[in-house]
C-alpha cells in the first residue's frame, strides 16, 4: 500500500482537531495504519519550538522569525514522523502543515513570500500532501469557539496557547482570505469545506473528499 498524506488547514476555531480525530477513526476502521499529528509539533523538538510560537505576546516574534521557526520544526517533523510513516504505507493526517506558514506568515503577515517558497522547496522537497482540506469559518465565529474552549479548559498549558488568537480580528479576516487564496492557487490539492455547520455534516464532506485517495477496496467501504 502507498502512504497517503492528508492535511487540515483553516483559521482559529474551525474544528480541525475534531475532524482529524473523526477521520482517523474512520480510516482505522478500514484496517489502515493512521498517524495523526500536528504542526507546529509532532516531535519532541518540534513541540519545544511550538511553545515559542504559540505562547507570549503577539509582538514577541516577527512574521519572518515565525516562518523560520515553523520550518525548523517542520524539518524535524518530516524526518522523524511523516516520511517514515508514508514509506511504510500509513495514512498521515496532520492538523496544519506548510499552507499555514504561507497563510499566517506570508499572506496575512509580512514575511517575504520568496523566503517561504524557498523553505518549501528546500525543506519539503517531494513530501507534499495529496489532499488539503481547508475548513472555512467566519473569523468572529471561529474566535468565539476558541474563547469558549479555553474557558472550559481553564488556564492550563494547552489553554495558554493563545498568542495568535490575540492578533486581532483584522488579522484573522486577512487569514481567512489567505486560505481561500491558497485553495484557488492549488485547485487539484485543496478542497474548501464550510466549518460553520454541525460536526457530523462537516465529517461527511471530509470523508467524501478523502475516501477516493485510499486503496480501491477501501474506497468503496462505508
Amino acid at each position: 500500500m502507498q502512504g497517503v498524506f492528508i492535511t487540515f488547514e483553516g483559521g482559529e476555531g474551525a474544528g480541525k482537531s475534531t475532524q482529524v480525530r473523526l477521520l482517523a477513526e474512520r480510516v482505522r476502521a478500514l484496517g489502515r495504519e493512521v498517524i495523526t499529528t500536528r504542526e507546529p509539533g509532532g516531535t519532541e523538538m518540534a513541540e519545544r519550538i511550538r511553545a515559542l510560537l504559540v505562547n507570549g505576546e503577539p509582538e514577541a516574534l516577527s512574521s519572518t522569525a515565525e516562518a523560520l521557526l515553523n520550518y525548523a520544526a517542520r524539518d524535524d517533523h518530516l524526518r522523524q514522523v511523516i516520511r517514515p510513516a508514508l514509506a511504510r504505507g500509513a495514512v498521515v493526517i496532520s492538523d496544519r502543515f506548510h499552507d499555514s506558514t504561507r497563510a499566517y506568515q506570508a499572506y496575512a503577515g509580512n514575511c517575504p513570500l520568496t523566503l517561504v517558497k524557498a523553505l518549501e522547496r528546500d525543506v519539503l522537497v517531494d513530501t507534499w500532501p495529496q489532499r488539503t482540506i481547508i475548513l472555512d469559518i467566519d473569523p468572529e465565529q471561529g474566535l468565539g469557539r476558541t474563547r469558549q474552549r479555553m474557558g472550559q479548559q481553564g488556564r492550563g498549558a494547552e489553554a495558554a496557547e493563545d498568542r495568535f488568537e490575540r492578533f486581532g480580528l483584522a488579522f484573522h479576516q486577512k487569514l481567512r482570505q489567505a486560505f481561500l487564496r491558497i485553495a484557488q492557487e492549488n485547485p487539484q490539492r485543496c478542497v474548501i469545506i464550510s466549518a460553520a455547520r454541525p460536526v457530523e455534516e462537516v465529517a461527511a464532506d471530509v470523508w467524501a473528499v478523502v475516501h477516493p485517495l485510499l486503496q480501491p477496496e477501501d474506497a468503496g467501504a462505508a
